[in-house]
């Protein structure tokens, strides 16, 4: 107000009490907020550099999200691949028994001369130069999947030399009590029919046509019992891999998981899926009757769900280290993030302890200062009381 005239104490003294109450203002507005720096106004750099990075650890945080969705993605895959295992396990033991049950077959596969040789024709020597010829050649088409026989008669050929030359083609040889000369085959092709049989003309001895092996009932019932078990594991197989899924993806049906890192999107992971139903691995149902009727067709079975069990091994290996790789960045987003934020915090957060203390003398200098423009006013209260 320009018609109110103030001596030059008293407008010391008030400019004084003004600028106390500005900075007690501010200090309480410090303890209030717990900042320093509220505004662009208090310290442009620190307030800009702050936002800057609350704004990048804010990005990072929204990307946790995302990066804990995939860890449970990659965990479901991995107890996926667990039961899987498991269930390959349990196949392959299936396949195991039909190893251990008897012999499908009451009698296997022969084939005999049509007459017993002559008493020259011994284990030690099969060549006795009449039945039996040097250079005659034995042959014998392939026989449960093995190797045709291709086999010519020494002068001196043994009936252990026979046997050797027989195994690639799953056949045995060995003379009865009636000196005839009897082809069978082995229990790893007992459903199997000996191949066509052809001795040399040089000799006189010849084979009947083979005889084709007796199934046995009780054997078979099992047999046929272990394949429907098998087909059951099968089927688990297939829907265990269907099943396991997270959110939709499913990384042991075919999906792909994506995941990014840092808020520039440069940074990222791409787990490729897999495709591990009964097929994907290499597996199918079997037949009652046709398969596990033999220990080859079992065989069979277990070199294919030994091959399956090895890719789930390395699959779950491939994802272990997928797996580890994705909580080794999370834990470091939440690391950068606890930086970000304390660098943030550094450059705005108030010291309480301080702007108390300031707040306490700012409180005694205003008492103060209220006191002092009182006494400034003194002299002019005197010369009201001469008027009076």
């Amino acid at each position: 107000m320009s018609g109110i005239v103030l001596s030059a104490a008293v407008r010391q003294n008030l400019l004084s009490l003004q600028n106390t109450a500005e900075l007690l203002s501010s200090t309480q507005n410090r303890l209030a907020s717990g900042k320093k720096v509220n505004t662009a106004l208090d310290n442009p750099t620190n307030f800009f550099t702050a936002q800057g990075l609350d704004n990048r650890a804010s990005d990072i945080n929204n990307l946790l999200d995302g990066i804990g969705n995939g860890v449970q993605v990659l965990q479901a895959a991995n107890t996926g691949l667990t039961s899987l295992q498991q269930l390959v396990d349990t196949a392959k033991s299936i396949a195991n028994q039909v190893l251990q049950t008897t012999t499908g077959y009451t009698q296997k596969s022969t084939a005999t001369t049509a007459a017993a040789l002559p008493v020259g024709s011994t284990s030690a020597n099969l060549v006795d130069g009449a039945a039996i010829k040097s250079g005659e050649t034995l042959t014998i088409a392939a026989t449960g999947g093995g190797t045709a026989t291709s086999f010519t008669f020494g002068a001196t050929t043994s009936l252990a030399q026979l046997n050797t030359a027989l195994a690639a083609n799953n056949l045995t040889a060995s003379l009865d009590s009636s000196n005839d000369l009897v082809l069978t085959t082995t229990n790893d092709v007992a459903s199997s029919t000996i191949g066509a049989i052809t001795l040399g003309a040089a000799g006189t001895a010849t084979f009947a046509a083979p005889v084709a092996p007796t199934p046995d009932p009780n054997s078979q019932a099992t047999r046929a019992s272990l394949v429907t078990q098998y087909n059951n594991i099968i089927t688990q197989i297939t829907t265990t891999s269907q099943d396991a899924s997270f959110n939709g993806i499913n990384l042991l049906n075919g999906d792909d998981l994506k995941l990014t890192f840092n808020e520039t999107g440069k940074s990222t992971l791409t787990v490729s899926g897999v495709t591990y139903d009964a097929a994907g691995l290499g597996l199918s149902t079997l037949t009652p009757g046709t398969d596990f009727r033999d220990n080859s067709s079992a065989n069979a079975v277990i070199a294919k769900v030994t091959a399956a069990s090895d890719q789930l091994r390395s699959e779950a290996s491939a994802l272990g280290s997928n797996l580890s790789i994705v909580q080794i960045r999370q834990n470091f987003a939440k690391n950068l993030i606890n930086v970000l934020q304390t660098g943030s915090a550094n450059l705005t957060l108030a010291d309480t302890n301080e702007e108390a203390a300031n707040s306490q003398a700012l409180s005694t200098r205003q008492s103060i200062a209220v006191s002092a423009l009182a006494l400034s006013n003194q002299s002019q209260q005197s010369v009201l009381q001469l008027l009076r």
